[in-house]
């Protein structure tokens, strides 16, 4: 199923690539910064943070890369963000040793889970409604992070807000390049960026022997592998079904469990499905043709290879960026993913409580046992599906059959 290189060349469009360069930007300028704290709690050395950035954007881009162009569908993979948070409580107590051991545990784990074609079996149990209301769920916050971000930065995100909508009207394949193009511009002219401290340089990994240590495995390794099978794989391959993808779990956990095995010991906490993200390139934004957006994928693996070549300086450039106007952009980015997600949980009138259920779980952006709201979302949704159809032939208050004797 794989594609030729002719057939990329013939495919390639300025959209797929510009949604491949959001992806990136997004990634770097937001959870990246989940791991600079992590790393600056821990106190490694910037030898050390670099490494780290390096392995998880190479991992990124290589497995990215890989499964867009095998699979012909717009495969976004990233570093695990919950993963990333989890490392801020967890690996300031922990000698990196010890982490690295957690991480290959974690990564183990993860492959095991993917190659055997059990997370495959989850995916295809979630009925369509439940999943497209757990995206517009996890999606919902970034639309309305659009409007939070006017009292901050008015004049940049009411510019933005309205070259979305003329260009949405003139040109709307180009809507969201002409948003990122204008928000750049105006944050660069008014000197909202702060760019002394950027400098390109060649990063040299740092290779770290693993030690084994139960209590990191108990207390960091297994966490990490659940966090992020319910954090990202979960909606990850939501995003992916919902966009009319039906691509198997079971290759994409599988591919990305080895590549964060491989750069576990260079600091690599685990490359994953991304979701957020991927939303931005399986969308028409990426192309109207759902067929090409592929090469969305292939772009974004691209640039991501060359930004861990560089050890981080290019994603501390995306950082510098002002905060209203990443926040603007992804939410512009997002509209129609929402959507999708949104349509795809009301649609089926059957289902429409456990849907409607799953979204308000999931967009209300809680927290339980250590576990994220789209975890739960999908548990209580799943539940209220469980209860309102799936066991029961009639309804539990259904009178009973009067007795004819």
């Amino acid at each position: 199923m794989s594609v030729t290189f002719k057939q990329v060349r013939s495919d390639l469009s300025l959209s797929a690539l510009v949604a491949g360069f959001l992806a990136v930007l997004i990634s770097y300028a937001g959870p990246l910064v989940i791991v600079f704290q992590a790393a600056e709690l821990a106190n490694l050395s910037t030898e050390m943070t670099s490494s780290w950035i390096w392995a998880i954007s190479i991992g990124s881009g290589l497995t990215g890369l890989l499964l867009s162009w095998r699979l012909k569908t717009p495969v976004i993979t990233a570093w695990s963000t919950p993963g990333a948070a989890l490392l801020v409580v967890m690996l300031p107590g922990l000698p990196l040793p010890q982490a690295i051991g957690a991480y290959i545990v974690s990564s183990l784990a993860v492959t095991a889970i993917g190659l055997s074609g059990a997370f495959d079996k989850l995916i295809g149990a979630i009925p369509k409604g439940i999943a497209a209301a757990m995206l517009a769920g996890i999606l919902f916050q970034f639309g309305t992070n659009v409007f939070s971000s006017l009292s901050a930065s008015p004049e940049l995100v009411i510019l933005m807000v309205l070259t979305f909508l003329v260009f949405k009207r003139i040109w709307p394949r180009y809507a969201i390049a002409a948003v990122m193009l204008v928000g750049i511009l105006f944050a660069v002219l008014a000197g909202r960026t702060e760019l002394s401290h950027v400098s390109l340089a060649l990063v040299q990994p740092v290779f770290v022997m693993p030690e084994w240590s139960l209590h990191a495995v108990l207390s960091l390794g297994l966490p990490l592998a659940l966090v992020t099978l319910t954090g990202q794989y979960v909606p990850g391959m939501a995003v992916l079904r919902a966009s009319g993808y039906p691509v198997s779990a079971g290759g994409i956990v599988g591919t990305t469990g080895l590549a964060s095995l491989l750069l576990a010991p260079f600091g690599s906490h685990g490359v994953n499905l991304a979701a957020i993200t991927a939303a931005i390139c399986t969308g028409k934004e990426a192309h109207e043709d759902a067929g090409k957006r592929y090469v969305a994928g292939i772009a974004c693996g691209l640039i991501y290879v060359l930004i861990g070549t560089f050890g981080g300086a290019l994603a501390m450039l995306f950082s510098s960026l002002p905060k209203e106007l990443i926040a603007t952009l992804a939410g512009l980015a997002l509209v129609g993913a929402i959507t999708t997600g949104l349509v795809g949980a009301v649609v089926d009138e059957k289902h429409r409580d456990a849907s409607v259920l799953t979204f308000l779980v999931t967009a209300s952006g809680m927290s339980f046992m250590g576990l994220g709201a789209a975890f739960w979302g999908l548990v209580i949704g799943g539940l209220a599906y469980l209860i309102l159809h799936k066991p029961w032939q009639q309804p539990l208050l259904a009178q009973p059959k009067p007795n004819k004797t």
